[in-house]
């Protein structure tokens, strides 16, 4: 059984006992969060009807709310000026370990 969940403005394909990473939760690690399901295939059967997926609930347990994504450096150059700017950025992630689609 697994299930298509939105999560940090995506789209995750998860089963029970995998771990996804979304954008920073406002819940801290060991709490539990709960994600809209948008489609789950249970042994060949797939729900999609929106009024049969309002019943199915996808929990996780937060296992590192202090996760950074991949550094991305900002470079702005100035032509003939001589002037140039440099910046980096690291995007605050949450690890979330699937524990229950029911």
């Amino acid at each position: 059984m697994y299930a298509i969940v939105k999560a940090g403005g995506r789209e995750e394909k998860v089963e029970v006992g995998s771990k996804i990473v979304v954008n920073r939760l406002e819940a801290a690690e060991g709490q539990t969060v709960t994600f809209p399901a948008v489609l789950v295939v249970n042994d060949g059967k797939v729900t999609s009807k929106a009024d049969e997926l309002a019943k199915v609930t996808v929990e996780g347990k937060v296992t590192n709310d202090e996760a950074k994504g991949d550094k991305i450096v900002i470079q702005k150059f100035h032509n003939k000026t001589g002037g140039a700017r440099r910046a980096g950025h690291r995007q605050k992630l949450s690890v979330v370990e699937i524990t229950k689609i029911a």
